[in-house]
C-alpha cells in the first residue's frame, strides 16, 4: 500500500518552506486545482502553480467547484496525481466537495497515495470535523460541519496569529473531544504522512 500525504496551509498560496518540493516529489501527471471561481482567478493561479513548476511540474488541471458537478470534471479529477484545494468561502468549499462525488474521490484517490493539499479553507475541511471560527463565516458562529475526514480525531484552525484563533481551537477540541489541535500561521503549513505528523513550520499544537 501507498503512504498518504496531506499537507495543510495556514493561509494562501504559495507552497512555504520545503512544502512544494515534498509535494512535487509525489507527482508523476497532472495536478487539480479546485477552487471557486470569481474575477481573476486565471490570474490568481499561479500563486498555486509556481513552486510547483520550479520543481518541474506543469500540467495543471483547473476546476472550479460548483453545486451540480457533472460527470467530465469528476472524470478529470480522477486522472490526477496530486489535489490542491484552495481558499475562499470555507462554507462553500465544504458544500461543494465534503457531501458530493467530488469528496468521494478525493478521500478515495488519498487513500491511493495521491497526494493532497489544502490551502486555509482546503485545510479547514480536511478533517473529520470541519470547524469555521465565527470571523471565517457570514453566521459570526463557531460551526462544527463534516469534514472529509483525510485526518482523524484532530482540530485544525488556520490564520492561527492573524485571527487570534487560540481560544476558538481550545474550545473547539473540547467540544468535539479531539486528542489534538492545530493553530496554523498564514507562512506555517502541516505535512502527514500516514496520518502523522513529519514536517511543520510556524504552527502550534494543543493536546
Amino acid at each position: 500500500m501507498k503512504n498518504r500525504h496531506l499537507f495543510l496551509f495556514g493561509g494562501s498560496p504559495p507552497f512555504t518552506g520545503n512544502s512544494g518540493e515534498k509535494f512535487a516529489s509525489h507527482i508523476n501527471g497532472k495536478v487539480a486545482i479546485l477552487f471557486l471561481e470569481r474575477n481573476g482567478w486565471k490570474e490568481y493561479m499561479p500563486k498555486y502553480t509556481s513552486v510547483l513548476e520550479n520543481q518541474g511540474i506543469h500540467d495543471f488541471l483547473y476546476l472550479p467547484l460548483t453545486s451540480n458537478p457533472d460527470h467530465s470534471i469528476l472524470n478529470e479529477l480522477i486522472s490526477c496525481s496530486g489535489v490542491i484545494i484552495g481558499g475562499g468561502d470555507t462554507e462553500l468549499y465544504r458544500d461543494y466537495i465534503v457531501d458530493t462525488e467530488i469528496g468521494v474521490h478525493i478521500k478515495r484517490m488519498y487513500q491511493q497515495g495521491i497526494p493532497v493539499a489544502g490551502f486555509s479553507a482546503g485545510a479547514l475541511i480536511s478533517p473529520s470535523y470541519c470547524v469555521i471560527p465565527p470571523i471565517d463565516n457570514s453566521k459570526k458562529e463557531h460551526l462544527f460541519l463534516q469534514g472529509l475526514s483525510l485526518l482523524e480525531d484532530c482540530v485544525i484552525s488556520v490564520h492561527y496569529t492573524k485571527w487570534n484563533e487560540e481560544t476558538n481551537l481550545k474550545v473547539a477540541m473540547a467540544k468535539v473531544d479531539a486528542s489534538v489541535g492545530y493553530g496554523i500561521d498564514d507562512e506555517g503549513y502541516l505535512y502527514f504522512e500516514n496520518e502523522q505528523l513529519v514536517e511543520a513550520e510556524k504552527y502550534y499544537k494543543f493536546t
